[in-house]
């Protein structure tokens, strides 16, 4: 029986060096000051350290190390970087693999460790991202620039500033003055993608620096929220300043001329004197195209305008209108509207069965599938259309007048009511035909709508033909402003009392949002229609005993 081989004891074998030591430190260094900022590029670098550790060749560049796994054309640009300004303070001729100075040995665990042990507390790197009590430091969260949080943030910040201002925005409000300052729409989401801009406000609230109150829901900055928008306006002013700085630096001289001195002026152009005059020019020109009473526009800048020619003029038919019941009926509106070529278009409508809007014409973007979503303003024309069988039932069951209620708290301010006598039916009805006749008096007289008597579906598209081609010349050369509709109170001036039709409109979303029916009401709505049950309470004396008790319990 063979002899056992001896037992060979002592210390294991030392690993090799690394052969590129200059890359192995450069790595290191960008790895720890990744690990120090809290950036996740510290996983890439430390998977790079890896292969280079166990790379035995030495490289000459960082083009040659592209064939390691993990190495990209970034890490490779940063290295080759390194290593010009390396032979430029040490000499062409300088060898990249001898130098061992701070550079870690290939075994070491510093290389092989990604972030700071969560089961060892070391006195070195670990103990920089811990407290004194030895708990981990919460990092503080700042948005990125020009994300839908640091928007809101900034949007809000900058309302606060404002003397004598309401201290909140409204979700609408909010999306329209932080638009400008977000890369990302805060309404339509990106290609492939369900999230908006609008998703960072979550986010915003968890973290303690948003707050969201009342129904409709107003934002607000916390305590935190403001200091953090504080410092992120502090460095937008810091940034806007240093970008002007460079703007007026020294001017663009043509050396390619003669020497002459004539005409020196002529080559010298100031790229902030050009910059500001070219901007100057386009205010001005934009500033002729507006109208004088502008005073509206300008409160209202956020929302942004639509200049002449850049809108059109588009009914919008309730699809209730078009669907359901007698559907030959319905279908044939639809067929007089397009034998009239009238531009319509079928949506739901919380209040009312027609509106008019005014679509932004936009032009398709190549490369994308979907055309970009127009802006919508809400012309103050609303019709509401009941045929006499309609309207019979409506007062029974009392649908008459909470839909005449929610009309005139809709935001527009010409209601009209189509009303469609339909032949002989009226006879056949369960209420008196001057029952009928009384309400319709009522409605006009009492409650201001404007009524047109139709005999029946046809004369009713030709009224909507005659009412489109009518808007489509009235807004023709008129630049419309979007406001809020918790504005509405301060846009009636001069123009509303002369009759012609408000340039302030309020957008088609916003006007949706607020006319649904059974949204969550406050104390004070429910109030208002629990009195207006009482027989004889009508919508406008509810209304004024709102004004002296807005609650029950006042």
């Amino acid at each position: 029986m063979p002899a056992s081989e001896p037992v060979r004891l002592g210390r294991k074998r030392v690993l090799p060096a690394c052969p590129n030591p200059l890359f192995l430190r450069w790595l290191t260094e960008l790895r720890d000051e990744a690990r120090e900022k809290g950036l996740k590029t510290q996983y890439t670098y430390q998977k790079a350290l890896s292969s280079l550790n166990k790379y035995p060749l030495p490289l000459r560049n960082a083009k040659e190390a592209k064939i390691l796994q993990n190495f990209g054309d970034g890490i490779c640009k940063i290295l080759d970087e390194k290593l010009q300004r390396y032979h430029q303070e040490n000499g062409a001729d300088a060898q990249i693999q001898s130098v061992s100075s701070a550079a870690p040995p290939a075994g070491r665990a510093d290389n092989n460790s990604v972030a700071p042990s969560r089961k060892k507390n070391s006195a070195g790197d670990g103990g920089k991202d811990r407290a004194p009590d030895g708990k981990k430091k919460r990092r503080e969260y700042v948005p990125q620039k020009r994300s839908g949080g640091h928007a809101v943030l900034l949007t809000l910040y900058r309302q606060s500033q404002i003397p004598d201002s309401k201290g909140f925005m409204f979700k609408l409000e909010l999306q329209a003055e932080a638009q400008p300052l977000c890369d990302k729409s805060f309404t339509v989401p990106d290609l492939g993608s369900k999230y908006t801009a609008w998703t960072s406000v979550s986010t915003l609230i968890q973290k303690n620096l948003l707050i969201k109150t009342h129904n409709p829901a107003r934002y607000s900055l916390t305590e935190e929220g403001l200091a953090l928008a504080e410092r992120l306006a502090a460095a937008e002013r810091q940034t806007t300043e240093e970008e002007e700085e460079e703007e007026e630096g020294p001017g663009v001289v043509d050396l390619t001329g003669s020497d002459d001195g004539e005409g020196e002026e002529d080559r010298t152009h100031p790229t902030g004197s050009a910059a500001g005059q070219q901007s100057s020019d386009t205010d001005a020109s934009c500033s002729s195209e507006k109208p004088q009473s502008s005073q509206t526009t300008s409160r209202h800048q956020g929302g942004g305008c639509l200049l002449p020619g850049t809108y059109e003029i588009i009914l919008c038919v309730d699809f209730i209108e078009t669907t359901g019941g007698s559907n030959h009926r319905k279908q044939e509106l639809v067929k007089e509207l397009q034998r009239n070529r009238v531009n319509f278009d079928i949506r739901k409508l919380n209040v009312g069965d027609f509106l008019w809007v005014a679509r932004e014409k936009v032009t398709p973007v190549p490369g994308q599938l979907r055309v970009p979503a127009g802006r919508e303003l809400v012309l103050d024309y609303i019709i509401e259309r009941k045929r006499m069988d309609d309207l019979c039932g409506s007062i029974i069951d009392g649908r008459f007048r909470e839909q005449k209620f929610r009309l005139k708290r809709c935001g527009l301010h010409r209601p009209v009511y189509l009303v469609e006598e339909h032949g002989t039916a009226a006879s056949h009805l369960s209420l008196p035909e001057a029952t009928l006749q009384q309400a319709i008096v009522n409605t006009q007289v009492v409650d201001g709508f404007f009524v047109k008597r139709v005999q029946d579906v046809r004369e009713s598209a030709a009224y909507l033909t005659i009412m489109t081609r009518y808007l489509n010349k009235v807004y023709q050369n008129r630049t419309l402003s979007c406001r809020s509709r918790e504005l509405e109170g301060d846009v009636c001036g001069a123009e509303e009392e002369r009759g012609v039709p408000s340039c302030s409109l309020i957008s088609f979303a916003e006007f949706n949002h607020g006319a649904v029916k059974n949204k969550c009401q406050t104390v004070r709505e429910v109030f208002a229609r629990q009195l207006m049950q009482i027989s004889g309470l009508s919508g406008d004396k509810a209304a004024a005993i709102l004004e002296h008790y807005s609650t029950p319990h006042r």
